[in-house]
């Protein structure tokens, strides 16, 4: 291999693990002209047990950071009502591009969030299934990860969970043609997207909210989570459509926040 081999596979190793992570589309990781297809996985050697060995410098802290997500949510994580977050999506009435990451489903959006004095906007919402937040121990079927970054380059995510139930307009219209982007790499486009009945789920229950991580590779801490406390609900036949499409896509649950790294704790004491 020359030299200038050498370098360019060093350069993508480095990059690879944070392609298709969770805070895609931000001012960390600016959104790319083609779709990235991920370099990390859920199962066997490329999922979350092994993601410090994908990338040794660039997933430190999946296995050393003491403030990993996602977390069980119960009465030990603070609340706050959710008036007080200002959460707005805009509109897409044509419909929406829906991307195929090979880690997730997402879709490009814009809008804003004012929370704990800080203004952020969004860049995009994906989808983990299960849920990768439980409440009281409980999982639920879906989650969707609302992501959004500030100026200095912060992150905050607000999140809604999925139990199954009655229809919904916008998670119909999100997955209408979710079959046609089954392959990573691939997009199809969404029917129209209206949020209004969304904003006003967060705007009127409470919401749990803490400093976290991302739940994708590289794991970075300093991320500002805001978890609905009230499932929204999604048809039985739509859910279908999308698992044929995600599978699996949930982190474990991590240790509670501040305590010691699971992964660490493992290995200290084998």
């Amino acid at each position: 291999m020359t030299r200038l081999a050498h370098l360019t596979a060093v350069a993508l190793s480095l990059a690879a693990p944070v392609l298709a992570a969770c805070d895609y589309g931000t001012h960390l990781y600016p959104r790319e002209k083609a779709v990235p297809v991920s370099t990390f996985g859920y199962t066997g050697l490329t999922g979350p047990l092994n993601w410090l060995g994908l990338n040794k410098t660039a997933n430190k802290l999946c296995a050393t950071g003491h403030h990993q997500s996602p977390i069980n949510l119960d009465s030990h994580i603070s609340t706050v009502e959710g008036s007080s977050v200002s959460f707005s999506v805009e509109a897409q009435p044509w419909g929406a591009e829906l991307e195929n990451l090979g880690s997730t489903v997402e879709v490009p959006a814009n809008g804003s969030l004012k929370a704990g004095g800080k203004a952020y906007e969004l860049a995009q919402f994906h989808f983990h299934t299960p849920s990768e937040h439980r409440v009281d121990m409980e999982y639920y079927p879906m989650e969707v990860h609302f992501v959004f970054s500030a100026p200095d380059k912060s992150t905050a995510v607000v999140a809604f969970l999925l139990s199954i139930g009655f229809p919904d307009l916008l998670w119909l219209s999100v997955f209408e043609s979710v079959n046609e982007a089954a392959t990573p790499g691939q997009t199809t486009s969404t029917g129209p997207l209206l949020f209004d009945a969304l904003e006003n789920h967060l705007r009127t229950n409470t919401v749990f909210t803490y400093s976290g991580s991302l739940t994708t590779p590289p794991c970075s801490e300093g991320v500002t989570w805001y978890v609905s406390s009230q499932p929204l609900q999604i048809d039985q036949a739509t859910y279908g459509r999308v698992k044929d499409v995600v599978k699996f896509n949930s982190r474990y649950t991590q240790n509670e926040p501040g305590a010691v790294n699971l992964l660490q704790n493992i290995a200290s004491e084998l």
